[in-house]
């Protein structure tokens, strides 16, 4: 699995990123450009300590940790899975500041590539400093798909 912590990896991201316009439409899902630029953000300012997710219930917690590997593995994630409430977008964004601010996080996140200890997911628990690299690229890579590039 490709890392954001790659060089390598995190341009691509970057690149494909830079190929989404105003018009850009989704494949498959709901969500607007604008809108998965911003939902993109949260993984992000998540892992990097600047968003705090409410811890789930115990059964939901289970249920988090069962789908924990599909998080870092090579297998796609299925189109139109439902996403968890705090990181729903219900409202219509701009593209541009959102590219903007999805952009510096991607920086902001590669430049922690030499980072030796992470706190842990509130839902998941612990991954290692490789998985939440994989873990970020994955989500990047699906949205990216979602909208064709």
């Amino acid at each position: 699995m490709k890392s954001l912590f790659e060089t390598q990896s995190h341009n691509e991201i970057i690149e494909r990123i830079n190929q989404l316009d105003k018009s850009t439409k989704p494949q498959w899902g709901k969500m607007k450009v604008g809108q998965m630029l911003y939902h993109c953000q949260f993984p992000l300012n998540l892992a990097l300590g600047r968003y705090e997710m409410e811890k789930p219930n115990p059964v939901m917690k289970l249920l988090f940790k069962s789908f924990k590997k599909s998080m870092y593995n090579d297998k796609l994630w299925k189109h139109s899975l439902p996403t968890p409430s705090p990181f729903k977008v219900e409202v219509e964004k701009g593209f541009d500041q959102e590219k903007e601010k999805l952009i510096s996080l991607i920086n902001d996140f590669h430049r922690e590539k030499n980072k030796k200890s992470w706190e842990p997911h509130p839902a998941f628990g612990a991954f290692t400093h490789e998985q939440w690299g994989q873990m970020q690229y994955k989500h990047l890579d699906h949205h990216l798909r979602q909208f064709g590039v």
